[in-house]
C-alpha cells in the first residue's frame, strides 16, 4: 500500500538512490570485462573509476528526470592502483582548475571542454542538468587487489574448477548531495534475495521508519575504507560547492 503523505521530492530521490545502484553495477560490470580483456597488455586499464552523477529535468519520465553518469576510468599506473592516492589528486585538481577558470573568467566544469575529468559515459548535458553526486567504481573486493585476482584467472586452479571474470565481485561508493551514502558490492554469486547494497537512507519511500544498520556506513570499515570514504567527501564537496552554490539539496 502507498502512502498519500510521501512528498514527490522524497519519492525522487529514492528513485534516483536505486537509479545509482543501477548505473554503478553496470559500470563496475563493464570497467571489470574491460580490464580483463586488456589485462598485461600495454593499455592495461587500473582497478579504479570515478563516476559523477546529473539529473536533468523530463517531465514525461515518471518522477520528472533523467539521470547522466559521465565516468573517468584510468590506465594501469601505481597512481592509479591506490584509491586513496586518485581521489586525493583528483581533489587537488579540481581545485586548482576551478581557481585558474574563475582567475580567467571562465567558470571550470568537470565534464570539460578544459580540464575534462571523464573520458566516457555522457560526456555532454542538457542545459539543465544539475549535479547530485559521484561515486567510485573499483575491482578491489574482499577476494583481494585486482591485480591479484585477474592473475589467478590465467593460472591453472588447483581444484580444476575455473573461474571467468563473470564470477568476479566488485564494489562501488557513492555520495549524494542530499547526504546520502551508499556502496554498492556487486557479487554474481550472491544468495537470492542480497542484493550488496547498503544506504544511509531509504531506498523505499513508503518505508519512512525502519531501523537502518548502515546509518554511519561512512564510519564503518576498517582504516582504508574509512580514508576512502573521507576522500570521496572531500572531492564530493568541491565540486558541489562549485557546481551548485548556494542551491539546497
Amino acid at each position: 500500500m502507498m502512502l498519500t503523505g510521501v512528498s514527490p521530492a522524497a519519492r525522487r530521490w529514492a528513485d534516483l538512490r536505486m537509479q545509482v545502484v543501477f548505473r554503478a553495477r553496470r559500470l563496475n560490470m563493464g570497467h571489470m570485462i574491460e580490464a580483463d580483456q586488456r589485462f598485461g597488455q600495454r593499455d592495461a586499464l587500473g582497478p579504479h573509476g570515478l563516476m559523477l552523477f546529473f539529473v536533468g529535468d523530463a517531465p514525461a519520465e515518471p518522477h520528472g528526470y533523467t539521470l547522466r553518469t559521465a565516468y573517468r576510468l584510468w590506465l594501469a599506473s601505481p597512481d592509479s592502483d591506490d584509491l586513496v592516492r586518485l581521489l586525493t589528486e583528483l581533489a587537488e585538481v579540481a581545485a586548482d582548475n576551478i581557481i585558474r577558470s574563475a582567475g580567467s573568467g571562465r567558470v571550470w566544469h568537470p565534464l570539460g571542454p578544459e580540464g575534462s575529468m571523464v573520458n566516457g559515459g555522457d560526456m555532454s548535458l542538457p542545459g539543465n542538468a544539475i549535479y547530485v553526486g559521484l561515486g567510485v567504481t573499483t575491482l578491489d573486493s574482499d577476494w583481494g587487489r585486482w591485480h591479484q585476482v585477474a592473475r589467478s584467472l590465467r593460472e591453472l586452479p588447483v581444484n580444476g574448477v575455473r573461474r571467468s571474470v563473470f564470477d568476479l565481485p566488485g564494489q562501488c561508493y557513492a555520495l549524494l548531495t542530499d547526504g546520502t551514502a551508499l556502496h554498492v558490492r556487486r557479487d554474481p554469486h550472491a544468495p537470492l534475495g542480497v542484493d550488496g547494497v547498503r544506504c544511509t537512507r531509504t531506498l523505499d519511500a513508503d518505508r519512512i521508519s525502519y531501523y537502518n544498520p548502515h546509518e554511519h556506513l561512512t564510519e564503518q570499515g576498517d582504516d582504508v575504507t574509512r580514508e576512502v570514504w573521507r576522500r570521496l567527501r572531500t572531492l564530493h564537496g568541491i565540486l558541489a560547492a562549485h557546481l551548485r552554490p548556494g542551491r539546497q539539496p
